[in-house]
């Protein structure tokens, strides 16, 4: 015996009869209404909805057949129950077989003002965050001989560039591209710099472009940079760490966001 197969049966079977019965109690209950409009013959096609069947006009029978037991006012639909449109008593409907019914413009009205309050809120997030941004930040000149050891690393790379390479650096080189690429990559934990992906296809021009736009980045604040043997490594500043945490704070280009103009 499989209990499973022959509880899924039953349920299967506990369905069919409640559909039937559905069905029944709604022709017995709209016996002896008539459609206002033509007097035509009415079927149930929802929960406090009927249809006539010559003129295909739907209404709640509810409101159009019943009245109030105590003081025999019109019912009107108040969120999911049915009351007296005079004296406020709550009616119990004699069309709804085990559903419930729902005014369809309340909970629109809901809806509508649970999603202005989340707008609302939103904004005043936004407004909050562009409040608590730090004015602008002047910055100087580079000074390279500021870091020990970052002029004899640069002078080794390089070394043996001649006139023709040096030109096309001057005519290709993007800076705020190189920057945005670099700040894609940075992490909380040191990275070589040699070991970032490259831009273009010349891997020693390449390497000199990520390293004179890593300079720019540290003289800003925004990386920390060391030299470790014949190694560069960078790390993004614990300052902007910090900042970087806090979402919508600034909007990037292609996602990320470039230094300097």
């Amino acid at each position: 015996m499989n209990i499973r197969v022959l509880a899924s049966e039953i349920a299967e079977a506990v369905e069919a009869f409640m559909q039937k019965a559905r069905g029944f109690f709604y022709i017995v209950m709209l016996l002896g209404h008539r459609c206002p409009r033509c007097d035509g013959l009415l079927t149930m096609v929802s929960e406090g909805k009927c249809r006539c069947v010559s003129c295909s006009k739907e209404f709640d029978p509810t409101m159009a057949f019943q009245r109030c037991p105590v003081c025999g006012g019109i019912p009107v639909l108040r969120v999911r129950r049915y009351q007296c449109k005079d004296c406020g008593g709550d009616i119990e409907s004699h069309f709804l077989f085990d559903g419930l019914v729902f005014d369809a413009d309340y909970f629109r009205t809901k809806m509508a003002e649970s999603k202005q309050r989340k707008q609302e809120q939103r904004d005043h997030v936004r407004q909050m965050l562009a409040e608590s941004r730090s004015a602008d930040l002047a910055l100087d000149h580079a000074d390279l001989s500021s870091v020990p050891g970052l002029l004899e690393a640069l002078n080794a790379l390089t070394a043996g560039l001649d006139e023709g390479v040096a030109a096309e650096c001057r005519g290709q080189f993007n800076l705020r591209l190189y920057e945005s690429h670099i700040q894609a990559h940075l992490r909380d934990y040191p990275l070589n710099l040699a070991g970032m992906p490259p831009l273009g296809e010349n891997l020693r021009k390449d390497l000199i472009w990520r390293f004179i736009a890593v300079i720019f980045l540290a003289h800003a604040g925004i990386v920390d940079i060391w030299q470790d043997g014949q190694e560069i490594m960078v790390m993004r500043h614990e300052a902007d760490r910090e900042r970087c945490n806090i979402s919508g704070e600034s909007e990037a280009v292609g996602g990320v966001e470039g230094l300097v103009g």
